[in-house]
């Protein structure tokens, strides 16, 4: 049986932390008895029907890997929020990728800042986050960059 974090649960329902536990606490969603996680996990069967995206079988193991930390994972998980215009659940998952590094996230949350998407608009965090990408080799950053600076 799959479970996730809270913090997954918040993106995949938008409900709020508190909902969350309210309803963990009134029986209404199941949470991993197992306390080796140090962290609640909640029985992903108990929220399937108030995901706020449609997803197929092949997103429930996006979903899993992308909990469990792997970067491109957050990243084609946070792709799929932004394809159904949930840009809060999509930049919560950027920032998880690209504070791993991961290029396109890191440019994706770049564009993000850039256009206030999903968060308030900051020309400086976007260009850092285009500039760290560009660093790193993404050719599209790295582009904007090269443009910028024959603006």
């Amino acid at each position: 049986m799959l479970h996730i974090s809270l913090q997954a649960t918040t993106t995949l329902t938008e409900w709020s932390e508190r909902t969350i536990r309210r309803r963990v606490a009134d029986g209404n969603l199941k949470c991993s008895d197992n306390e080796a996680h140090y962290k609640t996990m909640i029985c992903f069967d108990s929220i399937k029907h108030d995901i706020c995206i449609a997803l197929d079988q092949d997103d429930i193991e996006l979903i899993k890997n992308a909990d469990s930390g792997d970067a491109k994972a957050q990243n084609d998980l946070a792709l799929l929020f932004l394809e159904n215009n949930k840009l809060k659940s999509a930049v919560y998952w950027l920032k998880l990728a690209a504070k791993q590094n991961f290029t396109d996230a890191m440019h994706l949350l770049g564009c993000c800042y850039l256009e206030g998407n999903g968060l308030p608009k900051d020309d400086s965090l976007a260009i850092m986050w285009i500039a760290k990408a560009a660093s790193l080799g993404h050719p599209i950053a790295l582009a904007q960059i090269q443009s910028m600076r024959l603006s």
